[in-house]
């Protein structure tokens, strides 16, 4: 099969295309036929070796954690799944080897679930990954109807999933943002604020009690700023800083593979409360201009790989 590989830790330049040959599936995984990727951070850092003390890597390496394809081949005991499924997912395995810049991946079945019917290949594997960072930081801060939520890069990938999650359950969404897109961010639900010099007091106009909940997706201020924001009794999230959890006693949190969560995900999806927003799509051997595109840092939505 045509597949991305790495053979040791860079930047973008060490991804290559290459022949690998098709994984093998084990009990409780099925092989998926690829039909998207998407590219996410995350990827650039395991790909450099930032979590090399964090992750085991067999090299060559395949990278990619989020997937949309088809079932092909089902394991001995996977009745969750048939052959001819549309299914998505966050393939994170215990090591890193086989990911899903390939034509195929072998995908444990706890790590899928039916695509939306409403999405596309390309919208359905931009999903998972961003989406159940957000969504799991949601219900671990305990998110509910009627409260005031502020989302810290809110135009961001995982942002922008978590202001439409807020606003589903019933939220009142404030979202950090350029100007540029604030446009964008009302569009989702959210009531844009600027970032940068003078945060507190803009989000004070807006929240003069506070607010609720703070989720902590990007920016440096968010930590810092949090005393001055949050309402008595409220609560912080963060996927970038520990600060949030050992210093204001909040969450930090790290996404982890759901069945469940990716069922809700697509629930929404389908209700048609959840948008997905793509922002380039590459073909597989123009992978490492998709990770340079993510790593700007600038990219509203998904960088999506069709194979």
């Amino acid at each position: 099969m045509r597949a991305i590989t790495y053979s040791r830790y860079g930047g973008p330049d060490v991804l290559e295309l290459t022949d690998q040959p098709i994984p093998k599936v084990g009990a409780d995984s099925v092989l998926v036929r690829v039909r998207a990727a998407s590219v996410n951070p995350v990827d650039g850092y395991v790909r450099a070796g930032y979590l090399d003390g964090a992750m085991d890597v067999g090299f060559p390496a395949i990278p990619g954690w989020d997937v949309a394809g088809v079932v092909e081949r089902v394991g001995l005991d996977t009745p969750e799944l048939q052959v001819g499924d549309e299914v998505f997912g966050y393939v994170r395995k215990d090591w890193v080897h086989g990911g899903t810049f390939a034509e195929y991946v072998s995908a444990p079945v706890r790590t899928l679930a039916r695509k939306p019917a409403s999405l596309s290949f390309e919208e359905a594997a931009g999903v998972p990954l961003a989406g159940l960072t957000a969504y799991q930081s949601i219900r671990r801060a305990g998110v509910q109807a009627g409260q005031t939520v502020l989302v810290h890069a809110a135009a961001g990938g995982v942002g922008s999933f978590a202001v439409q999650i807020a606003a589903a359950l019933g939220a009142r969404v404030l979202g950090t943002a350029s100007s540029a897109n604030h446009e964008y961010l009302r569009g989702l639900g959210a009531e844009p604020v600027e970032y940068g010099d003078g945060l507190v007091e803009r989000v004070r106009a807006l929240a003069p009690e506070g607010v609720d909940v703070i989720l902590h997706y990007g920016g440096t201020e968010a930590i810092a700023t949090a005393p001055a924001l949050l309402a008595d009794g409220g609560t912080i999230a963060s996927i970038l800083d520990a600060a949030a959890r050992d210093e204001l006693g909040g969450h930090y949190v790290w996404v982890r593979p759901s069945t469940q969560d990716l069922e809700a995900l697509a629930a929404l999806a389908d209700d048609g409360r959840l948008k997905v927003e793509i922002a380039q799509v590459f073909e597989l051997a123009d992978t490492a201009a998709a990770h340079e595109a993510s790593a700007t840092g600038h990219v509203r939505g998904k960088v999506v790989v069709r194979i």
